[in-house]
């Protein structure tokens, strides 16, 4: 952790004058502050604090028609341009089922929020930037050109709240709970047992739950029948083979708070250094290749037959993306992404002897 000083208000905003093009997330890192305090230093002076009351915001953003909606972590960018429509409010869980737009939010965990506005030129960019306690980010919603800016100024006075202090109070960052053990005494029987009666994708995570295994001690146990390890450079070859074949394909990219999901084929593949680059028209994906310690195929069972997904996950166990073939409920698998998956490079199981 940080141990320096943090700085002042003012100091983070002169910070932020002397680095126009920097991006958030890297000055608060050289800054050693949270993103959360980057942006509520610029409280009165082009953002103004909002309450993160997650149903009110989902139901009022369809009205403001067209935006980005990005969703990451420490990995992965996701990048999606639509509408905020089909809400599903939720005080546990919430969705966000559109065509282009598709989330899954988790409203406990937004503890911060924020209507930024910032000069590019003679431009104005507007978003709302939400946060973790901790500060990170979970969920940003970008305006573009076409979207209605009545309706989003409406939306942020609804919402605007009576603390405009340039500060924020930031807690200790919380585990993802991905990556470390929880104590587990699951035996492999059990794991396979539990996991051959799967019927349905939604239940691993209450079967993880009820065994206290991480995602990924769960995939190292339960054989290669079932999840197998990939070479590191699956990943882009499962971009560059979809993109070839247009294959549609779902995307995952999350945090604690929200999953951000693209269903479709993708057609503009750009490595670029260390990132992977998806540059479609409705939908930009950045993935930094060199955080990918792990990748596995993994096989569940459903009553729809088995459907497989990829999942990369970093050096601590947590998952950066996962991918799946495009697919509705009901439907089995499709061929050619079984065929994909099942035909990435494959290297040992570092634990299955």
């Amino acid at each position: 952790m940080d141990q320096r000083v943090k700085p002042s208000p003012e100091e983070i905003r002169r910070a932020r004058e002397e680095n126009p093009k920097m991006r958030e997330r890297d000055l608060s890192a050289q800054l050693g502050i949270s993103e959360a305090e980057l942006v509520a230093a610029q409280c009165g002076v082009g953002a103004v604090r909002v309450e993160p009351r997650v149903n009110d915001l989902l139901t009022g953003l369809e009205a403001v028609g067209e935006v980005m909606a990005l969703t990451r972590n420490e990995s992965a960018v996701h990048e999606k341009i639509g509408v905020y429509d089909k809400v599903v409010t939720g005080n546990h869980n919430a969705m966000v089922l559109g065509e282009n737009i598709d989330l899954r939010i988790f409203p406990k965990v937004w503890a911060h929020g924020f209507a930024m506005e910032k000069r590019d030129g003679g431009e104005i960019r507007r978003s709302l930037q939400f946060f973790d306690a901790a500060g990170e980010a979970v969920h940003k919603v970008h305006l573009r050109p076409a979207s209605n800016l009545y309706a989003y100024q409406k939306l942020v006075a609804s919402l605007e709240s009576s603390n405009q202090e340039p500060t924020v109070a930031i807690l200790p960052s919380a585990a993802e709970g991905e990556g470390e053990g929880q104590g587990s005494a699951a035996s492999i029987d059990d794991l396979r047992d539990r996991w051959s009666r799967l019927t349905d994708v939604h239940q691993f995570f209450g079967m993880l739950k009820t065994l206290k295994l991480s995602r990924r001690e769960a995939v190292r146990m339960v054989g290669q029948d079932y999840a197998w390890l990939l070479d590191n450079d699956a990943v882009s070859a499962m971009f560059h083979h979809a993109a070839a074949g247009e294959m549609p394909i779902m995307c995952f990219v999350g945090n604690r708070g929200c999953i951000q999901i693209h269903s479709g084929p993708i057609k503009s593949v750009k490595p670029m250094g260390p990132w992977i680059n998806v540059l479609d028209e409705t939908f930009h994906l950045h993935l930094r290749t060199d955080h990918i310690h792990e990748v596995w195929a993994v096989r569940k069972p459903t009553k729809d037959g088995h459907v497989t997904s990829l999942e990369a996950y970093d050096a601590s166990g947590d998952m950066i993306i996962q991918f799946f073939g495009k697919r509705h409920e009901g439907e089995g698998e499709r061929e050619d992404w079984r065929f994909l998956a099942e035909n990435l490079p494959r290297i040992p199981n570092p634990t299955a002897a």
